[in-house]
């Protein structure tokens, strides 16, 4: 039987390659966040305290328009809700007896990455083993937003350029794949991009700040597309009855 030290050393193992690939997206939003007037040490920090991709992303770009906190804080709920799901996910599987403190601190390691490779591993999900995939992944996440700021102007303009590049991957990896797999998805975020170019030119809603106006589209489509197409709660397996859990 695995100790809890085997365990936090294996997630350490598996978070290196996930930390990788952190290091060269943030390096892209390290380009951007210094763009946004972010010195090297507030993006380091603020890497490594939020480590939430496109939505900090999204951050960096409101903060520097002179969005409100209250605006901001209730658009990163909105773009990071995923995550409250993973985390009901995620500890409905923790081993029973698992502290409420310990279980709290789980929800917040949780990126889409390290979910991933946790709820993916055999047997019953261990704290350790995301607590390891943790200390791993996202110091090498802050360090690149913090190597982005610093050495944006040292580069040579086409490396910076294709750099950026990776940051709009980011996204096309995020809304591609579920899109081609489902229509409505693909249909939500068509008439996203055409009601997010209406807003700007719309009489009333132009008048908003961008963080009211992306907060607003949010809540709009989202609610219409969860009300004309339901997701169902429940997995069928092949057998055609709803799994147990």
């Amino acid at each position: 039987m695995e100790t809890n030290r085997q365990i936090f050393i294996q997630g350490c193992r598996h978070g290196l390659p996930i930390g990788l690939g952190y290091f060269a997206v943030a390096f892209s939003l390290g380009i951007a966040a210094r763009d946004y007037g972010f010195s090297a040490a507030q993006g380091f920090i603020a890497s490594l305290l939020t480590y939430a991709s496109a939505g900090q992303y999204m951050g960096f770009a409101l903060y520097a328009t002179n969005t409100t906190l209250a605006e901001l804080v209730l658009l990163m709920f909105i773009i990071n809700a995923r995550y409250i799901l993973m985390g009901f996910a995620l500890n409905q599987r923790m081993p029973e007896g698992t502290p409420l403190s310990t279980r709290l601190l789980v929800g917040s390691c949780i990126t889409d990455e390290i979910f991933g490779i946790t709820i993916a591993r055999p047997g019953i999900p261990t704290p350790y083993y995301t607590f390891g995939a943790l200390i791993t992944a996202v110091p090498l996440w802050a360090l690149g937003t913090a190597l982005g700021i610093s050495m944006g102007n040292i580069l040579p303009a086409r490396i910076v350029s294709a750099l950026s590049v990776a940051l709009f991957g980011m996204f096309i990896a995020v809304i591609i794949p579920p899109s081609k797999k489902d229509k409505a998805v693909g249909a939500a975020v068509l008439i996203s991009f055409a009601a997010s170019y209406a807003a700007v030119r719309a009489p009333w809603i132009s008048s908003l700040s961008q963080g009211n106006r992306t907060i607003i589209l949010t809540v709009v489509i989202s609610s219409v597309f969860a009300l004309l197409f339901p997701r169902k709660t429940e997995a069928v397996s092949e057998g055609g009855a709803p799994d147990a859990d």
